[in-house]
């Protein structure tokens, strides 16, 4: 790691290199190893530790970003330069207003010592249990696990400077059979939260339970959504329509709809980067403080997050949500939760007379945005339910689904809740059951 004094020391070396108007600096390192392992044993163990600048540079209304690698003087004076040659070459942009000013940063912990020093022979101890239950039970495991430490700080020529340090975990696996699989994953801040022994036995159980499934018809029928699959579809939410430039440009399910019950009142999602109980991250890439933004309470549309420059189109403040320049996605929320309910899952499954049961989805891709229309697969264990109880294994069904329309056709909602990766973040998310979902088409498998 470099540290904040490094950070700070290479984020004023930029500053003061700059002739632009107004200059930022985004300093990203990282430090990970992944073990990696196929047909139950480990193929590669392979460890990464890079440092990355990027540089925007601001002339009036145009804006110029380069990045580089090397934190030498002489490539920091290449990527300046370039960011600001850059800039004089771009058309000016009428909605920009400014980088965002210095602000207070809450101070968050999110840094473990134990998942920083986890040694490659720690990680391929925990691989292990798992390829054992796996082997034990005549089956196949496969997957990954990633422990690292991540620094990110930023600074500008208005006087903003925020330096963040975290750890993170992350194992996934998939054990199979020869026309079965089951899934389990888990992420945290903290390695010791992280019980790949249970993970292992969930993943195998749900292999065994899914063995020689049987074809089903596509149409509508009640599901069971666990955590998995409920997540999948936070995270596809996210990018469709809770960020401000989506509803700006009239592509979000949130256009016209705010104070609107979208959703069943059984359903509250926030974004909130402050809470330890996710992967908290206390500032955004602009250096803006994070702020918890409620999104649907209660089933009704509420609010999106900002970052500066969709807040500037709106003249109000950015909620903390920028991500790396240059941005063409706009805001987005990376820190999701869903409210919990009052069931378990075993309680959802007495409750339903004949249903689906979901693990998880797989290759989701939207379909129309506006109205959040995905199509997507199920994986890793997808059972019948009949009479409160499941009945047998089913061959995975394509799904075309406005995940809005299933959200306003939630039923239940589990009481635990399951934290998983994102892709710059975490989402924690119940099960669900839904009363409606569309499932449109059958596969071989």
């Amino acid at each position: 790691m470099l540290g904040e004094r490094k950070t700070r020391e290479i984020a004023e070396r930029v500053l003061s290199l700059s002739a632009a108007e107004q200059t930022e600096v985004l300093i990203m390192s990282g430090d990970s190893g992944l073990t990696r392992f196929a047909n139950s044993y480990i193929h590669q163990n392979v460890a990464e530790r890079n440092v990355g600048l990027r540089v925007r540079a601001v002339v009036g209304k145009k804006i110029g970003v380069a990045s580089s690698n090397d934190p030498s003087q002489e490539a920091l004076e290449r990527v300046v330069g370039s960011a600001l040659a850059i800039a004089k070459l771009q058309p000016e942009n009428p909605d920009f207003t400014s980088l965002p000013g210095p602000a207070p940063i809450v101070e968050i912990e999110a840094f473990d010592e134990a998942t920083a020093g986890f040694s490659p022979k720690a990680r391929a101890k925990a691989v292990g249990v798992i390829c054992q239950l796996a082997v034990n039970n005549g089956l196949i495991a496969s997957g990954a696990f990633t422990t690292g430490v991540f620094e990110l700080a930023v600074a500008n020529s208005l006087g903003t400077f925020a330096y963040y340090s975290a750890t993170s975990a992350d194992i996934s696996t998939v054990i199979m059979s020869d026309d079965s699989s089951g899934y389990a994953a888990a992420t945290a801040w903290k390695v010791g939260e992280i019980n790949t022994e249970a993970l292992g036995a969930e993943a195998v159980e749900k292999a065994l339970q899914s063995r020689h499934p049987r074809e089903l018809s596509p149409g509508r029928y009640p599901v069971i959504l666990e955590e998995y699959a409920v997540g999948s579809m936070l995270d596809t939410l996210a990018h469709l329509g809770f960020g401000a430039l989506a509803v700006q440009e009239g592509r979000s399910f949130m256009v016209d709809r705010f104070g609107e019950q979208i959703m069943s009142d059984a359903i509250s999602i926030w974004d909130d980067g402050l809470d330890p109980t996710g992967l908290p991250m206390p500032f955004d890439f602009e250096g803006v403080p994070r702020q918890r933004v409620d999104l649907i309470k209660r089933g009704v549309a509420k609010a999106v997050v900002y970052d500066s420059y969709t807040a500037g189109k709106e003249g109000k403040a950015s909620t903390g949500h920028g991500l790396p320049a240059p941005n063409t996605h706009g805001p987005v929320p990376g820190h999701l939760f869903m409210a919990p309910g009052e069931m378990n899952k075993e309680e959802m499954l007495a409750s339903m007379e004949r249903g689906l049961w979901v693990t998880r989805f797989h290759y989701t891709v939207p379909v129309h945005p506006k109205l959040s229309i995905v199509t997507g697969m199920t994986r890793d264990g997808t059972f019948l339910v009949e009479k409160g109880e499941i009945s047998y294994p089913i061959k995975n069904l394509r799904f075309t689904q406005s995940y809005v329309e299933a959200l306003a056709n939630v039923e239940l909602v589990g009481r635990t809740t399951k934290l998983q990766q994102s892709w710059f973040g975490g989402i924690r998310t119940p099960a669900l059951k839904v009363a409606e979902f569309e499932f449109t088409g059958a596969t071989e498998f």
